[in-house]
């Protein structure tokens, strides 16, 4: 299995893990996270959050089966990734949350987002071809 397949599927199982977290346990998943729990009434958009991420966690599940992964569906995750590194910093930076809370989430963002765009089709780096 190339590197970008096992990158995929790492990717997928954790936005699988957070689908299911935020949809079936909002209020335990957010108190685990060091974050305040949502209104009640929250939990609707945080249902269709959760719909997002298992989409993206299937997504990511079937291009890391397939035999050549397309690149729009890798650099879309990237661009998630991108933004949710990007609303880390914000948020850290205004004091919205703090560093213990953010640096996690926004370490695994720069790291699965930076290895898609490098290991994706078209990416900067390749992997060894076999001899």
């Amino acid at each position: 299995m190339t590197r970008l397949k096992t990158l995929l599927w790492i990717v997928a199982v954790s936005q699988l893990v957070l689908g299911a977290l935020t949809l079936l346990a909002p209020g335990p998943f957010f108190a685990w996270m060091g974050l305040s729990l949502p209104p009640v009434d929250n939990q609707y958009m945080l249902g269709m959050l959760a719909a997002r991420f298992l989409a993206y966690g299937l997504g990511m599940a079937a291009l890391a089966r397939a035999e050549n992964p397309d690149p729009f569906w890798i650099r879309n995750m990237v661009l998630i990734q991108a933004i949710d590194f990007g609303a880390g910093l914000f948020y850290v930076a205004t004091g919205v949350v703090g560093l213990e809370v953010a640096a996690f989430p926004m370490l695994n963002a720069a790291i699965f987002g930076t290895l898609l765009w490098l290991w994706s089709p078209g990416g900067g780096a390749r992997e060894p071809q076999a001899a």
